[in-house]
């Protein structure tokens, strides 16, 4: 039986959720842990859903600023420049194109830069948001709240009427802690791991329609 949820916006994280990349951040974060002398698996496993600077100052906690500053210029050129093998996560397309149909907001509240965001974006063939929040936007990474509320606020739409989709913990802890509805994307963790009630493998298990007797109101079903 279809579950439903009703809502009036939708917020994406990119990385995992939208898109798929991994290839293209295991490559940039395994040469960043070589130049380093760290060991590439706990980069791997401390960096999902977070900015880069603050994944950066947890990983080089005995550097100074101005060391961790550079080392994340070098990174933001390098992933801004590789987007090999980057591309839109089954259904990803197709759902944005039904939302836009429909005239749902949507925007995408990422934890990357505005460099490495646009580049993927590019690369995967999915439309550009009018509305896209970047690192740059905010003070506060996930899993704080800010990113999504800033989303929200930027659309217009209260948190509360607004879906958040995303795959890491990271991001879902801000979803929830933003007090918004969650949905998680099954693309690097299971949903026992992710602690959600709702979660699709990816969007194309999805759909969305118009609820019935309203104008603004849609209901996401999977």
């Amino acid at each position: 039986m279809a579950k439903t949820i009703e809502f009036k916006a939708a917020l994406f994280d990119l990385d995992g959720t939208l898109i798929d990349s991994l290839g293209a951040v295991k490559r940039s974060w395994t040469l960043l842990a070589q130049r380093n002398n760290l060991d590439p698996d706990r980069v791997m496993s401390v960096i999902h859903g977070r900015p880069a600077r603050e994944s950066l100052a947890l990983l080089l906690a005995d550097k100074d600023d101005s060391f961790i500053d550079n080392e994340m210029d070098w990174l933001e050129t390098r992933e801004s420049q590789d987007t090999e093998g980057t591309i839109a996560l089954n259904g990803s397309l197709e759902f944005i194109q039904s939302l836009e149909a429909l005239g749902v907001p949507w925007a995408i509240v990422t934890s990357g830069t505005l460099p490495v965001a646009s580049a993927r974006i590019k690369a995967s063939g999915i439309p550009m948001p009018k509305i896209l929040i970047t690192a740059e936007a905010i003070s506060k990474g996930k899993p704080d709240p800010e990113p999504y509320l800033l989303g929200a606020s930027k659309l217009g739409v209260d948190i509360h009427d607004c879906i958040v989709f995303e795959d890491a913990p990271a991001g879902i802890e801000s979803g929830k802690a933003a007090h918004s509805q969650v949905v998680a994307i099954l693309s690097h963790y299971t949903q026992q791991q992710l602690g959600v009630e709702h979660a699709i493998s990816a969007l194309d298990k999805a759909s969305v329609k118009v609820a019935r007797g309203s104008s603004n109101t849609f209901e996401f079903s999977y």
